[in-house]
């Protein structure tokens, strides 16, 4: 009798099924039909030289702490494991770790590739978030962020390239596409050709690409076929869709993907069992929650470029035809997701004036999740970021960054057109 099963096989099923079962055997949790929640911080050794054993493999194998018995659940635990091997299966990746938060991903990918001496080239503008660490933490330890003006433009990110080879070997691209809150289209291939480049002249060191595909996530956007090294998300988002859990995860080769999860091992950033329980859950209805948000992103997004109110609006599926950035879409992703931004005519007191007129929509941070969201990004999730260099990657006080959720569209669409109203 064969022991094959289909769904051992994540190219031989859809995302939709890949997100409800894939990795878990019923029989391995006394039948149970959904995964278990494994509360427990330790993991007993049926023997002493088990217990070496499973410490030789977590630290010396191939791709650490996959291929290991459980230890501690600091290092990996049950639901964990789980999460990573569905995960990867949804990015088409070899190996997933997951984190606490998609800062504790970022930061582990810029610990792991980078250190004093080395350059890091980026795409603009970068959430908030991401700006201040690479800025921050990163500058203080000896390596000299690059910002690339044109991540589209081959002569823009040569320009960027021969900058920061300057101050030191590039270890590191970081690519944020779409950029947060501005939708910014990056070419990731052509960014990966350039890192190619550099090895030859960086006497064989090639820069790690990682691209925070977090704005589209693994249903619209696979980074990795098109030339990435590593995948970033922050699974709050998407993913986990609800607004009720933080984590992050980074998809990639196993060897990529297995010093992360050491490196996690030592920051003590792993995603803890019951969180990945949550994100489990949630995966299950990601691609439901995903078609819904889609939809109901686009219809909003026609309505508020048609109002006479609303300056511009960055949804992508509005890219023109024959432009570079519509090229690259086209090529790069399969839909245009439910997060963009759009510019009221007026400025903050206006911006005020709709946010605290809305009643549907729930004025917060982030995004991705059943409910819609919406903010102010000058003023909050890129309030860090300085002034000068919010207003060069144009996110002014105008602009509103807004997350469609899985309401009813009318709803959305009377909400907003209330608040506009409301603009004096």
């Amino acid at each position: 009798m064969s022991t094959d099963r289909s769904d051992d096989r994540p190219d031989a099923l859809h995302p939709d099924t890949l997100a409800v079962g894939f990795g878990y055997d019923p029989q391995d949790a006394f039948g149970a039909v959904k995964p278990p929640v494994i509360l427990t911080s330790t993991f007993a050794y049926p023997s002493a030289a088990a217990a070496k054993q499973a410490h030789r493999d977590y630290f010396d194998g191939a791709g650490p702490g996959r291929d290991a018995d459980f230890i501690y659940a600091r290092l990996d635990h049950p639901g964990l494991a789980l999460l990573e091997k569905r995960f990867a299966a949804l990015e088409g990746a070899e190996d997933a770790a997951g984190f606490a938060s998609g800062m504790a991903a970022i930061s582990a990918v810029l610990l792991a590739h980078l250190k004093p001496g080395d350059s890091v080239l980026h795409t603009r503008p970068l959430y908030g978030g991401t700006h201040g660490l690479l800025h921050g933490p990163i500058a203080g330890i000896g390596v000299t962020p690059v910002a690339i003006g044109d991540a589209l433009d081959a002569a823009s990110v040569d320009e960027a390239t021969d900058t920061a080879s300057r101050h030191g070997p590039v270890g590191l691209i970081f690519v944020e596409t779409p950029a947060n809150p501005t939708n910014g289209i990056s070419n990731i291939a052509m960014i990966a050709r350039a890192a190619d480049a550099l090895a030859g002249r960086q006497s064989g060191r090639r820069p790690v690409v990682v691209v925070d595909n977090t704005f589209l996530g693994s249903l619209l956007q696979a980074p990795l076929k098109h030339g990435a090294d590593l995948s970033m998300t922050s699974l709050t988002k998407y993913a986990g869709g609800h607004s009720d859990l933080i984590g992050g995860a980074v998809s990639g080769d196993k060897a990529m993907v297995g010093p992360l999860r050491r490196l996690r091992t030592l920051l003590g950033t792993h995603l803890d069992p019951f969180t990945s329980w949550l994100a489990l859950r949630s995966l299950e209805t990601f691609p439901l929650r995903n078609a819904r948000a889609n939809a109901n992103a686009a219809v909003v997004a026609a309505f508020l470029r048609d109002h006479p109110n609303v300056a511009d609006v960055s949804f992508l599926g509005f890219l023109e035809p024959g432009t570079p950035a519509r090229a690259v879409f086209d090529r790069q992703c399969t839909g245009a997701g439910s997060t963009f931004s759009f510019r009221i005519r007026g400025g903050e007191a206006e911006a005020f004036a709709l946010l605290d007129h809305l009643r549907v929509f729930r004025m917060a941070v982030s995004l991705g999740g059943t409910e819609s969201l919406i903010c102010h990004s000058a003023s909050t999730t890129h309030y860090s970021v300085p002034p000068e260099i919010r207003r060069e990657v144009g996110v002014d006080d105008a602009t509103l960054r807004i997350s469609i959720g899985i309401e009813h569209p009318d709803d959305l669409i009377a909400d907003l057109a209330s608040a506009l109203e409301a603009i004096p």
